[in-house]
């Protein structure tokens, strides 16, 4: 699959981010890695992220990233393409980059760097940098300590061919707009903000019609429901949704740092596919937000 086969395949349909397993022990758990990524499989979703935000990247050993790569890469293999997350320092970036083109991922998605500040000159070159040390498609995500503007990105843009996408984690609508009017086609666009289901109707208004679901870890039915609606603009449907169950969960969600991926982690454990307990410094769920989380589940019925 080349860089542009790629761009085409995330212009269209739902994305989403696997959780990483691990074990009572906080040890990686490939079987049920795999569990997980056969159950979600046949519900179709574009391309999935593999060692992405969700799946903890930040917590994760080089050589336990090698081995979630190759896992996802091999049980989804002719089903859905992966794309690997990447980050932390340009060099350390560029080793897994490698590895995960190595492994047979189809592209990447790249993190932010490390938390040195820096100019917007430094951190578009971070992203040259890891672009030009693979030949398969990269997605750069504007998020937290990466806020590319629209002028480095059409930069980068004519230097790095395989740089074929934009993931925006920042919320900033105007430069949103910007960075869409002035990239034009040349990228695939992803609304890239946790729980982007309740931004999603506006995002498509602004030309990002495609985003990234937490909730299809674990209420993957209802995920695909919701992006459905959106596509078609079934407003009814998109509201009954954020109002009975998005808005509730996002109270459970905000409640404390880092939750973004504790919740995950507890729907997909209510929902059957226990993926075990966050790393350090992330924290679990208290009992009375669990009860709560799961009440919302069931209320969403079979998947």
């Amino acid at each position: 699959m080349n860089p542009q086969e790629l761009k085409a395949i995330l212009s269209s349909g739902l994305l989403s981010f696997p959780v990483t397993d691990f074990d009572a022990q906080g040890d990686f758990n490939r079987a049920g890695y795999v569990k997980r990524l056969e159950w979600l499989g046949p519900y179709r979703a574009s391309a999935l992220f593999a060692a992405g935000g969700t799946g903890e990247f930040f917590s994760l050993e080089p050589r336990e990233y090698s081995e979630i790569i190759k896992t996802a890469v091999d049980t989804c293999a002719g089903t859905v393409p992966i794309l690997a997350g990447v980050g932390g320092p340009t060099r350390l970036a560029i080793q897994m980059a490698q590895e995960a083109e190595r492994l047979g991922a189809k592209g990447l998605l790249l993190l932010p760097h490390y938390l040195t500040e820096a100019s917007q000159e430094g951190v578009a070159l971070h992203v040259e940098q890891v672009c030009k040390s693979v030949n398969i498609g990269v997605v750069v995500y504007n998020r937290n300590v990466c806020r590319l503007t629209a002028t480095h990105l059409e930069q980068l843009a004519e230097r790095c061919p395989n740089l074929i996408g934009y993931k925006d984690g920042l919320g900033d609508i105007e430069l949103m707009v910007s960075i869409r009017r002035r990239l034009g086609e040349r990228f695939s666009y992803l609304g890239g903000l946790p729980t982007a289901e309740v931004y999603a109707a506006a995002y498509k208004a602004l030309g990002v019609p495609v985003y990234s679901s937490a909730v299809f870890n674990f209420i993957p039915k209802t995920a695909m429901d919701f992006y459905k609606a959106i596509a078609r603009e079934d407003h009814e449907t998109v509201g009954k949704l954020i109002d009975d169950f998005f808005l509730p969960y996002l109270d459970i969600r905000n409640r404390c740092k880092g939750y973004a991926v504790s919740i995950v982690k507890a729907g997909a454990r209510i929902s059957g596919y226990d993926a075990g307990p966050v790393r350090a410094p992330l924290t679990e769920l208290k009992p009375d937000e669990y009860e709560r989380l799961a009440v919302l589940i069931e209320k969403q019925g079979a998947q």
